[in-house]
């Protein structure tokens, strides 16, 4: 019986990108991310419900913990998503052959921040948490709707 000879790796993007838990070894001309994720401080957790991605290629990473990802090397733009498609948290990076590049994504009840393997802020766009967005639309929204309900029964009083 005879096999197949051995099959150079595919060319990017071709090749689907897939989160490993334990430490790989890059294929030739290649870096590999190394990404950490924590849950926040939601009561569903971040990784569960958004989608990370290299290059607008999504990446399934199954949930928290460390991540290991071959990316080929040069500039790479690499995002958490909501389930719509809206950045979170956006970064960019040149990944080096041969080397590993560490991101650890870091979902907080103000912010959402990426910092790099050394503890740098490497965010380039990180929205603010959905306690931030909530607790600013109600500080909008009380006063508006308390101000035209009081408008209303001050005016229906009056007459």
């Amino acid at each position: 019986m005879s096999y197949l000879p051995a099959q150079p790796y595919q060319p990017w993007p071709a090749a689907p990108l897939t989160a490993y838990p334990q430490p790989i070894a890059p294929p030739p001309g290649h870096a590999v991310l190394v990404v950490s994720v924590n849950r926040g401080p939601y009561a569903i957790p971040v990784p569960t419900t958004s989608r990370f991605k290299v290059d607008k290629l999504v990446v399934p990473i199954p949930g928290e913990g460390t991540w290991h990802i071959a990316v080929p090397a040069g500039p790479h733009d690499v995002r958490y998503t909501d389930f719509m498609g809206v950045p979170i948290v956006t970064t960019s990076l040149v990944a080096q052959p041969g080397a590993a590049h560490h991101l650890s994504f870091r979902f907080g009840a103000w912010r959402n921040r990426v910092h790099d393997g050394y503890g740098t802020d490497v965010t380039r766009f990180g929205l603010w948490s959905n306690y931030t967005v909530a607790l600013v639309a109600l500080a909008v929204i009380v006063p508006l709707c308390c101000g035209v309900v009081g408008l209303i029964s001050g005016g229906l009083t009056s007459t």
